[in-house]
């Protein structure tokens, strides 16, 4: 990893910066009305969302749960050749889509994204901003504390995933933060953190390796505030809108199951999960699902056994973000989004601890591969993906190891 000098780290994330924000400025300004030159809308997943919410303002949220008629609604606002963008999220977030559906689509789609994208992004200051700030070695090789600074911004901005997020106007920010949040109020406002991690459920699929951390851990004030949280959140949908709203997701988890998820329509390449690979690279949806058990159950194990375990809490944090993503069979490369805050805490333990060989290069190459992965899905056939979230998630069990047993560690760790 010593190639990966302090210059490096500020000339390679500028230049992809600039790079990424002039792609997204060149789709902008080449749009015509709501739509941008592919004929598919700004923010393109975003428009499901927004369509959602006219339904719900109009007095039928359930239409978002029909196919067809979200579809027709999804064209008859954005055009004929609008392709479907399904929406496949829990009632609950209807509320938050009819909100985003009071302002114009493309007033909506700017407040959605730099509002989420400022949570995510205080998430990772306030990570690298924890009272046990890392030492930094100066020019002498002495050692001294600083905070943050404005350093980590670049990099925390040219993320690649920021950029898949964008493009998509999707909710990976909004993830990421809560993920974060959640996860830095667990011993100081163990209530709050139950709160925002039971604001998780709206992507159902990633909170599954949340309760198993927490009950591991003894967060048991948490757990419960996540819990109430999402009963209020029910009960809530149920008061507004009946059981019916409920009946028609249910119903619709049958097309996101076989559709979306074993079929790929979404592209293969796209997903960045086991099951996924599995799929991309020609193997049947009984070997993917049978894969995917494999990996989750060794992935819930391991975490029960890390948040049980005395190591440090920046590990245990950033097991818990990269296991969302191997934990469920559907996660697209927007999702990788919560790699962010993951990455944010294995530098500042690096930091403190120092970096074994090769661990720099490891988390340069998962910084970057949200913007390869679905290339390579999709002209190799290879989960590059889904290798660098093992990789990440073994080099977190490596130092927790390591940290178990200081003698080996202090071998192995070196400045950094």
């Amino acid at each position: 990893g010593t190639w990966l000098t302090g210059e490096r780290l500020r000339v390679y994330p500028m230049i992809l910066l600039v790079g990424l924000t002039l792609a997204l400025a060149f789709l902008v300004g080449t749009k015509d009305g709501l739509m941008d030159r592919f004929d598919r809308p700004l923010g393109t997943d975003f428009s499901q969302v927004w369509t959602a919410g006219t339904e719900v303002l109009a007095g039928q949220p359930e239409m978002a749960y029909d196919n067809r008629a979200h579809a027709q609604k999804q064209r008859d606002i954005f055009g004929p050749k609008t392709q479907f963008y399904g929406w496949h999220y829990p009632p609950f977030f209807l509320a938050l889509a009819a909100m985003l559906a009071l302002m114009p689509y493309l007033v909506a789609l700017l407040v959605w994204q730099a509002s989420t994208l400022a949570l995510y992004l205080a998430g990772v200051r306030a990570i690298l901003s924890r009272p046990d700030r890392a030492p930094v070695h100066t020019g002498t090789g002495a050692l001294e504390v600083r905070g943050p600074g404005m350093v980590w911004l670049i990099p925390a901005l040219a993320f690649p995933a920021v950029f898949v997020n964008i493009g998509h106007g999707h909710n990976g920010f909004l993830t990421a933060a809560l993920l974060a949040g959640g996860l830095l109020c667990l011993d100081s406002k163990p209530w709050l953190a139950g709160i925002l991690l039971g604001l998780l459920a709206y992507k159902p699929q990633f909170a599954l390796v949340v309760p198993v951390a927490l009950l591991a851990g003894g967060y048991w004030r948490s757990l419960l505030g996540a819990g109430g949280v999402v009963a209020l959140m029910i009960a809530a949908s149920l008061a507004a809108w009946g059981t019916g709203i409920w009946q028609g997701f249910f119903s619709s988890l049958t097309f996101t199951r076989e559709v979306v998820l074993e079929q790929g329509s979404t592209g293969f390449e796209k997903i960045q999960t086991v099951f996924a690979a599995v799929r991309l690279l020609g193997g049947g949806v009984g070997l993917a699902y049978g894969a995917q058990t494999v990996v989750t159950s060794l992935v819930l194990a391991a975490i029960a056994w890390l948040w049980w375990s005395k190591t440090g809490f920046r590990l245990k944090a950033a097991a818990l973000l990269c296991a969302t993503l191997l934990t469920t069979p559907y996660a697209l490369d927007y999702d990788m989004m919560v790699l962010g805050p993951a990455l944010a805490f294995l530098v500042a333990h690096g930091l403190e601890r120092g970096f074994a060989p090769y661990e720099k290069t490891l988390l340069a190459g998962v910084w970057l591969v949200p913007l390869l992965a679905r290339a390579a899905g999709s002209t190799a056939h290879l989960p590059l993906g889904l290798i660098l979230l093992l990789g990440l998630f073994g080099l977190i069990l490596a130092r927790a190891q390591a940290k178990r047993h200081p003698a080996a560690g202090e071998r192995q760790l070196v400045p950094a």
